[in-house]
Protein backbone atom coordinates (compact mmCIF):
# COMPACT_ATOMS: atom_id res chain seq x y z
CA UNK A 1 0.00 0.00 0.00
CA UNK A 2 1.25 3.46 -0.91
CA UNK A 3 0.14 6.86 0.37
CA UNK A 4 0.69 10.51 -0.56
CA UNK A 5 1.72 13.47 1.56
CA UNK A 6 1.88 17.16 0.61
CA UNK A 7 3.90 19.76 2.51
CA UNK A 8 5.67 22.88 1.34
CA UNK A 9 7.18 26.22 2.17
CA UNK A 10 8.40 26.02 5.76
CA UNK A 11 9.60 23.68 8.47
CA UNK A 12 6.26 24.13 10.22
CA UNK A 13 4.64 22.17 7.40
CA UNK A 14 7.46 19.87 6.32
CA UNK A 15 8.76 18.50 9.63
CA UNK A 16 5.34 17.42 10.98
CA UNK A 17 4.77 15.60 7.68
CA UNK A 18 8.11 13.82 8.06
CA UNK A 19 7.22 12.88 11.63
CA UNK A 20 4.02 11.22 10.38
CA UNK A 21 5.91 9.50 7.57
CA UNK A 22 8.35 8.06 10.10
CA UNK A 23 5.41 6.76 12.14
CA UNK A 24 3.98 5.11 9.03
CA UNK A 25 7.27 3.30 8.55
CA UNK A 26 7.09 2.05 12.13
CA UNK A 27 3.73 0.56 11.16
CA UNK A 28 5.10 -1.38 8.20
CA UNK A 29 5.40 0.97 5.22
CA UNK A 30 8.71 1.43 3.43
CA UNK A 31 10.25 4.76 2.41
CA UNK A 32 9.14 4.15 -1.19
CA UNK A 33 5.53 3.65 -0.07
CA UNK A 34 5.25 7.29 1.05
CA UNK A 35 5.33 9.78 -1.84
CA UNK A 36 5.71 13.47 -1.04
CA UNK A 37 4.55 16.40 -3.16
CA UNK A 38 5.89 19.94 -2.83
CA UNK A 39 7.53 22.87 -4.56
CA UNK A 40 11.10 24.07 -4.82
CA UNK A 41 11.74 25.47 -1.34
CA UNK A 42 13.19 23.64 1.67
CA UNK A 43 11.01 20.58 1.07
CA UNK A 44 12.88 19.88 -2.16
CA UNK A 45 16.04 19.20 -0.12
CA UNK A 46 14.85 18.06 3.30
CA UNK A 47 12.41 15.38 2.13
CA UNK A 48 14.75 13.57 -0.31
CA UNK A 49 17.51 13.77 2.31
CA UNK A 50 15.16 11.89 4.66
CA UNK A 51 14.93 9.10 2.05
CA UNK A 52 11.38 9.65 0.76
CA UNK A 53 10.32 9.93 -2.90
CA UNK A 54 9.63 13.56 -3.74
CA UNK A 55 7.65 14.97 -6.67
CA UNK A 56 8.23 18.67 -7.27
CA UNK A 57 5.57 20.77 -8.97
CA UNK A 58 5.74 24.34 -10.22
CA UNK A 59 3.48 26.16 -7.76
CA UNK A 60 3.65 29.10 -5.35
CA UNK A 61 1.36 31.04 -3.07
CA UNK A 62 -0.39 34.32 -3.82
CA UNK A 63 2.10 37.18 -3.95
CA UNK A 64 1.17 39.86 -1.42
CA UNK A 65 2.26 42.67 -3.71
CA UNK A 66 0.90 43.26 -7.20
CA UNK A 67 2.64 40.74 -9.42
CA UNK A 68 2.10 39.22 -12.83
CA UNK A 69 2.81 35.87 -11.11
CA UNK A 70 -0.65 36.08 -9.54
CA UNK A 71 -2.21 36.16 -13.02
CA UNK A 72 -0.37 32.96 -13.91
CA UNK A 73 -1.34 31.19 -10.69
CA UNK A 74 -4.64 29.59 -11.86
CA UNK A 75 -2.84 27.94 -14.75
CA UNK A 76 -0.11 26.71 -12.43
CA UNK A 77 -2.70 25.27 -10.05
CA UNK A 78 -4.33 23.36 -12.91
CA UNK A 79 -0.98 22.04 -14.14
CA UNK A 80 0.12 21.06 -10.63
CA UNK A 81 -3.20 19.32 -9.98
CA UNK A 82 -2.88 17.33 -13.19
CA UNK A 83 0.70 16.30 -12.40
CA UNK A 84 -0.21 15.19 -8.87
CA UNK A 85 -3.31 13.28 -10.06
CA UNK A 86 -1.22 11.57 -12.72
CA UNK A 87 1.33 10.49 -10.11
CA UNK A 88 -1.46 9.23 -7.83
CA UNK A 89 -2.70 7.00 -10.65
CA UNK A 90 0.75 5.82 -11.75
CA UNK A 91 1.85 4.87 -8.23
CA UNK A 92 -1.55 3.63 -7.00
CA UNK A 93 -1.56 6.00 -4.02
CA UNK A 94 -4.45 5.28 -1.65
CA UNK A 95 -4.80 8.52 0.35
CA UNK A 96 -3.54 12.11 0.54
CA UNK A 97 -2.42 13.84 3.76
CA UNK A 98 -1.98 17.63 3.40
CA UNK A 99 0.04 19.68 5.89
CA UNK A 100 -0.36 23.17 4.46
CA UNK A 101 1.59 25.57 2.31
CA UNK A 102 1.07 26.48 -1.32
CA UNK A 103 0.92 22.81 -2.34
CA UNK A 104 -2.29 22.27 -0.34
CA UNK A 105 -4.78 23.37 -3.00
CA UNK A 106 -3.45 21.33 -5.92
CA UNK A 107 -2.89 18.28 -3.70
CA UNK A 108 -6.47 18.39 -2.39
CA UNK A 109 -7.90 18.92 -5.88
CA UNK A 110 -5.87 15.99 -7.19
CA UNK A 111 -7.08 13.78 -4.34
CA UNK A 112 -10.68 14.68 -5.14
CA UNK A 113 -10.16 14.08 -8.85
CA UNK A 114 -8.57 10.71 -8.08
CA UNK A 115 -11.29 9.67 -5.64
CA UNK A 116 -8.93 9.01 -2.71
CA UNK A 117 -9.45 10.09 0.93
CA UNK A 118 -8.10 13.49 2.03
CA UNK A 119 -6.68 14.21 5.48
CA UNK A 120 -5.70 17.75 6.50
CA UNK A 121 -3.48 18.91 9.35
CA UNK A 122 -3.61 22.59 10.36
CA UNK A 123 -0.45 23.59 12.21
CA UNK A 124 -1.29 27.15 13.26
CA UNK A 125 -3.76 28.54 15.77
CA UNK A 126 -5.10 30.76 12.95
CA UNK A 127 -5.80 28.48 9.95
CA UNK A 128 -4.27 29.35 6.61
CA UNK A 129 -6.42 30.21 3.62
CA UNK A 130 -5.53 27.05 1.68
CA UNK A 131 -6.44 24.71 4.52
CA UNK A 132 -9.69 26.56 5.22
CA UNK A 133 -10.71 26.06 1.59
CA UNK A 134 -9.85 22.39 1.30
CA UNK A 135 -11.02 21.31 4.77
CA UNK A 136 -14.66 21.30 3.65
CA UNK A 137 -13.97 18.30 1.44
CA UNK A 138 -11.59 16.47 3.79
CA UNK A 139 -12.39 13.13 5.39
CA UNK A 140 -10.60 14.22 8.57
CA UNK A 141 -9.19 17.56 9.79
CA UNK A 142 -6.60 17.52 12.56
CA UNK A 143 -5.42 20.65 14.40
CA UNK A 144 -2.50 21.62 16.62
CA UNK A 145 -4.31 24.33 18.60
CA UNK A 146 -7.76 24.57 20.15
CA UNK A 147 -8.24 27.99 18.56
CA UNK A 148 -7.95 26.41 15.11
CA UNK A 149 -10.42 23.66 15.94
CA UNK A 150 -13.12 26.29 16.37
CA UNK A 151 -12.68 27.25 12.69
CA UNK A 152 -13.46 23.79 11.29
CA UNK A 153 -16.52 21.58 11.60
CA UNK A 154 -15.66 18.30 13.29
CA UNK A 155 -11.93 18.98 13.62
CA UNK A 156 -9.91 16.71 15.92
CA UNK A 157 -7.40 18.42 18.23
CA UNK A 158 -4.23 16.30 18.41
CA UNK A 159 -1.35 18.80 18.66
CA UNK A 160 1.62 18.87 16.30
CA UNK A 161 3.20 15.70 14.93
CA UNK A 162 6.74 15.78 16.29
CA UNK A 163 9.78 13.61 15.69
CA UNK A 164 10.74 11.06 18.32
CA UNK A 165 13.60 13.18 19.68
CA UNK A 166 10.92 15.57 20.98
CA UNK A 167 8.24 13.13 22.11
CA UNK A 168 10.90 11.06 23.96
CA UNK A 169 12.82 14.15 25.08
CA UNK A 170 14.86 14.03 28.30
CA UNK A 171 16.90 17.19 28.87
CA UNK A 172 19.05 15.54 31.53
CA UNK A 173 20.14 12.81 29.13
CA UNK A 174 21.16 15.28 26.42
CA UNK A 175 22.34 18.33 28.35
CA UNK A 176 26.02 17.53 28.96
CA UNK A 177 26.75 16.44 25.39
CA UNK A 178 24.74 19.31 23.92
CA UNK A 179 26.50 21.95 26.01
CA UNK A 180 29.88 20.46 25.15
CA UNK A 181 28.98 20.64 21.47
CA UNK A 182 28.16 24.36 21.77
CA UNK A 183 31.21 25.14 23.89
CA UNK A 184 29.21 25.89 27.06
CA UNK A 185 30.03 24.72 30.57
CA UNK A 186 27.72 22.30 32.38
CA UNK A 187 27.16 24.64 35.32
CA UNK A 188 26.67 27.97 33.55
CA UNK A 189 23.34 29.53 32.61
CA UNK A 190 22.65 29.32 28.86
CA UNK A 191 20.36 31.42 26.69
CA UNK A 192 19.50 30.13 23.21
CA UNK A 193 18.48 32.64 20.55
CA UNK A 194 16.96 31.26 17.35
CA UNK A 195 14.98 32.95 14.60
CA UNK A 196 14.01 29.94 12.50
CA UNK A 197 15.87 28.26 9.67
CA UNK A 198 16.60 31.55 7.90
CA UNK A 199 17.26 33.62 11.01
CA UNK A 200 15.48 36.79 12.12
CA UNK A 201 17.15 40.18 11.95
CA UNK A 202 15.30 41.57 14.97
CA UNK A 203 16.27 38.63 17.19
CA UNK A 204 19.83 38.85 15.94
CA UNK A 205 19.83 42.49 17.04
CA UNK A 206 18.53 41.48 20.49
CA UNK A 207 21.24 38.82 20.79
CA UNK A 208 23.87 41.41 19.93
CA UNK A 209 22.55 43.74 22.63
CA UNK A 210 22.58 40.89 25.15
CA UNK A 211 26.10 39.84 24.21
CA UNK A 212 27.35 43.32 25.06
CA UNK A 213 25.63 43.51 28.48
CA UNK A 214 28.23 44.48 31.08
CA UNK A 215 29.08 41.63 33.46
CA UNK A 216 26.73 39.27 31.65
CA UNK A 217 26.25 36.14 33.78
CA UNK A 218 25.12 33.72 31.05
CA UNK A 219 26.33 32.30 27.76
CA UNK A 220 24.47 32.77 24.50
CA UNK A 221 24.06 30.05 21.87
CA UNK A 222 22.95 32.12 18.90
CA UNK A 223 21.45 30.50 15.79
CA UNK A 224 21.91 33.38 13.36
CA UNK A 225 20.59 31.95 10.11
CA UNK A 226 23.01 31.35 7.20
CA UNK A 227 22.60 34.83 5.71
CA UNK A 228 23.68 36.62 8.89
CA UNK A 229 26.29 34.22 10.18
CA UNK A 230 29.53 35.71 8.85
CA UNK A 231 28.68 39.21 10.03
CA UNK A 232 27.70 38.07 13.53
CA UNK A 233 30.57 35.61 13.86
CA UNK A 234 32.94 38.49 13.13
CA UNK A 235 31.33 40.62 15.86
CA UNK A 236 31.45 37.71 18.31
CA UNK A 237 35.20 37.18 18.04
CA UNK A 238 36.76 37.97 21.38
CA UNK A 239 33.37 38.27 23.14
CA UNK A 240 33.30 35.68 25.89
CA UNK A 241 30.29 33.39 26.05
CA UNK A 242 28.78 34.33 22.67
CA UNK A 243 28.52 31.25 20.45
CA UNK A 244 27.06 31.98 16.98
CA UNK A 245 26.11 29.09 14.69
CA UNK A 246 24.55 29.44 11.25
CA UNK A 247 21.91 26.70 11.46
CA UNK A 248 20.78 23.96 13.83
CA UNK A 249 19.19 20.81 12.50
CA UNK A 250 19.25 19.10 15.92
CA UNK A 251 16.89 21.40 17.77
CA UNK A 252 16.48 18.90 20.61
CA UNK A 253 20.12 19.59 21.50
CA UNK A 254 19.42 23.32 21.62
CA UNK A 255 16.47 22.86 23.98
CA UNK A 256 18.46 20.49 26.18
CA UNK A 257 21.33 22.96 26.48
CA UNK A 258 19.19 26.03 27.13
CA UNK A 259 17.84 27.42 30.37
CA UNK A 260 15.78 29.89 28.33
CA UNK A 261 15.03 30.28 24.63
CA UNK A 262 14.41 33.58 22.83
CA UNK A 263 12.56 32.92 19.59
CA UNK A 264 9.61 33.57 17.29
CA UNK A 265 6.35 31.72 17.86
CA UNK A 266 5.82 29.69 14.74
CA UNK A 267 3.55 26.70 15.27
CA UNK A 268 6.31 24.10 15.19
CA UNK A 269 8.53 26.07 17.56
CA UNK A 270 5.68 26.49 20.07
CA UNK A 271 4.92 22.77 19.86
CA UNK A 272 8.56 21.81 20.40
CA UNK A 273 8.76 24.13 23.40
CA UNK A 274 5.58 22.46 24.71
CA UNK A 275 7.02 18.98 24.31
CA UNK A 276 10.43 19.77 25.81
CA UNK A 277 9.11 22.05 28.58
CA UNK A 278 11.67 24.71 27.70
CA UNK A 279 11.06 28.20 29.18
CA UNK A 280 10.84 30.82 26.46
CA UNK A 281 10.55 34.49 25.63
CA UNK A 282 8.44 34.67 22.49
CA UNK A 283 8.55 37.60 20.07
CA UNK A 284 5.72 36.96 17.58
CA UNK A 285 6.36 37.97 14.01
CA UNK A 286 4.15 41.03 13.42
CA UNK A 287 2.85 39.88 10.06
CA UNK A 288 -0.10 38.20 8.41
CA UNK A 289 -3.20 37.99 10.57
CA UNK A 290 -1.24 37.87 13.81
CA UNK A 291 -1.19 34.07 13.83
CA UNK A 292 2.12 33.92 15.68
CA UNK A 293 0.68 35.95 18.55
CA UNK A 294 -2.20 33.47 18.83
CA UNK A 295 0.25 30.57 18.71
CA UNK A 296 2.27 32.18 21.50
CA UNK A 297 -0.77 32.63 23.72
CA UNK A 298 -1.10 28.87 23.99
CA UNK A 299 2.19 28.74 25.91
CA UNK A 300 1.96 32.05 27.72
CA UNK A 301 -1.53 31.51 29.12
CA UNK A 302 -0.29 28.53 31.11
CA UNK A 303 2.79 30.37 32.35
CA UNK A 304 5.34 28.47 30.25
CA UNK A 305 6.47 31.51 28.25
CA UNK A 306 6.53 35.30 28.20
CA UNK A 307 5.34 37.23 25.17
CA UNK A 308 7.13 40.47 24.25
CA UNK A 309 6.03 42.56 21.29
CA UNK A 310 8.58 43.46 18.65
CA UNK A 311 9.23 47.08 19.62
CA UNK A 312 12.95 47.59 20.07
CA UNK A 313 15.77 45.21 20.98
CA UNK A 314 16.45 46.84 24.35
CA UNK A 315 12.90 46.11 25.60
CA UNK A 316 13.19 42.43 24.77
CA UNK A 317 16.72 42.25 26.18
CA UNK A 318 15.49 43.60 29.53
CA UNK A 319 12.91 40.79 29.88
CA UNK A 320 15.53 38.18 28.97
CA UNK A 321 18.13 39.51 31.42
CA UNK A 322 15.58 39.53 34.24
CA UNK A 323 14.60 35.90 33.58
CA UNK A 324 18.20 34.74 33.24
CA UNK A 325 18.83 36.21 36.69
CA UNK A 326 15.81 34.42 38.20
CA UNK A 327 16.16 30.60 38.32
CA UNK A 328 12.94 30.35 40.32
CA UNK A 329 10.93 32.04 37.57
CA UNK A 330 12.43 29.73 34.96
CA UNK A 331 11.67 26.66 37.09
CA UNK A 332 8.04 27.77 37.37
CA UNK A 333 7.86 28.17 33.58
CA UNK A 334 9.30 24.69 33.08
CA UNK A 335 6.73 23.11 35.39
CA UNK A 336 3.74 25.08 34.05
CA UNK A 337 0.67 23.24 32.84
CA UNK A 338 0.60 22.51 29.12
CA UNK A 339 -2.84 22.34 27.49
CA UNK A 340 -1.92 19.89 24.70
CA UNK A 341 0.00 16.62 24.70
CA UNK A 342 1.80 16.43 21.36
CA UNK A 343 3.27 13.02 22.07
CA UNK A 344 0.56 11.03 20.23
CA UNK A 345 -0.09 13.40 17.33
CA UNK A 346 2.13 11.68 14.75
CA UNK A 347 0.86 8.24 15.75
CA UNK A 348 -2.78 9.38 15.60
CA UNK A 349 -2.35 10.74 12.08
CA UNK A 350 -0.46 7.66 10.91
CA UNK A 351 -3.21 5.40 12.24
CA UNK A 352 -5.90 7.45 10.50
CA UNK A 353 -4.01 7.44 7.20
CA UNK A 354 -3.72 3.66 7.31
CA UNK A 355 -7.39 3.32 8.24
CA UNK A 356 -8.72 5.35 5.31
CA UNK A 357 -6.18 3.82 2.91
CA UNK A 358 -7.41 0.30 3.70
CA UNK A 359 -11.09 1.24 3.33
Amino acid sequence: MRVAMAAAGSGGHVFPALAVADELRRRGLDHDDIVFFGGDRMEATVIPDAGYPFVSVDIHGIRRSASIDNLRLPGKVRAATTRIASTIAQRSLRSMAVFGGYIAGPAALAARRSGIPLIVHEANAVPGLANRMIARRADTVFTSFAAASDRFDGAVLIGSPLRREFTDFDANDRRAAARDRYGCGEDEAVLAVVGGSLGAQFLNDVATVLAMVAERSFSIVHVTGPTHFEEIATMARGVEGWHPIAFEDEMADLYAAADLVLCRSGALTVSELHATRTPAVLVPLPAGKGYQAVNAADLADGGAARIVAQTNPDDVATVVVDLMADPGARAAMRSADHPIDHGRAAATMAERILEVSHA
